[in-house]
């Protein structure tokens, strides 16, 4: 009777341990942050999902996240690719801020993903068009109004943040010089948009979270691919052009029941990855 307990006891444990097994996180982080900024967001996976392997990527740290975002891109790439070869159901993303744009590169760009969950944590996924502490840190002599004069050129285009400067009172120079956000939302003619829309299709789900009181993301609704038009009123997500015509697959997902829309109200930009009910409200259960 003993043996016949012991040996119930080893398959149960065994069963357990195969049911609680998480696929594993990257994180990918904003400008000007570094690893040491996710510490808390590190802990609250943790805590909720024990033995999570989490890998917060060291790389293009603090002044080094201005560099343009498709050499970014290609760096994440190379340090993300071997984490997602020996991960065999797939990894999560989460990528705040800035990172959310890097990581639609990736996931653009990269036909053999194995992504699960892209977690877009406080992302201008829309793009940017604010004076905020940022801008005026990056650029003291300019405002949002005459940033265009920068950022649409061909120097500009070499500074992350100008990669995705959205100004909706000049939306030809932005078409014309974008040689990042553009592209991605296939405003600017590109030959490789099909296979960039397959590839971020491979996602199983897309989560945007955002909030009325971030302050940075400007307007806020960009972080669920809300914009301004011309008039600089918001024009939600299911009124743009990218996701009315499908362009890069934002229907499809919401058509699929793949898309999840989390906002809260009450978080300044730099609290998103620190906040324990964010956490639990917007991320935690996704993490599976």
């Amino acid at each position: 009777m003993m043996k016949a307990v012991c040996v119930w006891s080893l398959v149960a444990v065994c069963v357990l341990c195969v049911c609680v097994a998480y696929k594993p996180v990257i994180i990918v982080h904003g400008l000007f942050d570094s690893p040491a900024d996710f510490i808390n967001l590190h802990r609250f996976i943790n805590l909720s999902h024990p033995g999570t392997n989490v890998t917060v990527l060291d790389m293009f740290d603090h002044s080094a996240s201005l560099q343009p975002l498709w050499k970014q891109v290609e760096g994440f790439t190379e340090a993300i690719y071997p984490i997602m070869q020996n991960a065999a159901d797939g990894v999560h993303l989460i990528c705040y801020s800035q990172g959310g744009l890097v990581c639609r590169g990736i996931l653009s760009t990269l036909s053999d993903h194995n992504v699960h969950t892209f977690i877009s944590l406080s992302s201008p996924q829309a793009g940017q068009y604010g004076d905020t502490d940022y801008l005026k840190y990056l650029f003291p002599r300019f405002v949002k109004s005459n940033l265009y004069h920068v950022c649409y050129t061909a120097v500009g285009q070499k500074i992350s943040i100008c990669n995705y400067w959205n100004d909706p009172h000049h939306k030809d120079m932005y078409i014309n010089s974008s040689d990042y956000l553009a592209l991605l939302n296939n405003e600017r003619a590109n030959p490789n948009s099909t296979a960039w829309k397959q590839n971020f299709l491979r996602i199983k789900k897309l989560v945007l979270i955002g909030g009325a009181d971030d302050g940075v993301i400007t307007p806020w609704q960009s972080s669920q691919f809300g914009f301004y038009d011309e008039n600089e009123t918001v024009v939600e997500m299911k009124n743009q052009k990218v996701f009315l015509m499908d362009i890069f697959g934002l229907k499809t997902l919401y058509a699929r029941g793949d898309l999840v829309l989390c906002s809260m109200a009450g978080v300044a930009h730099v609290f998103w990855h620190s906040n324990e009910t964010v956490y639990k409200t917007c991320i935690e259960q996704w993490l599976t």
